[in-house]
């Protein structure tokens, strides 16, 4: 019983922090595709806006 109580503490210990750097790494890629697209259409809309696009 202890051997399986051990082998459970160290399996928690090495995943411990696994999903943590997961979900910071996926948040940081996820704002600076977020940054890009916003950007992306800010620069449609000022072209389209330049151009005379008719917003009807």
């Amino acid at each position: 019983m202890k051997t399986a109580l051990l082998i459970k503490e160290i399996y928690l210990e090495g995943f411990r922090n696994l999903g943590n750097f997961i979900v910071q790494k996926y948040f940081k890629a996820f704002a600076w595709f977020s940054f890009i697209m916003f950007f992306m259409v800010l620069y449609a809309f000022i072209f389209r806006v330049y151009t005379g696009f008719a917003f009807d």
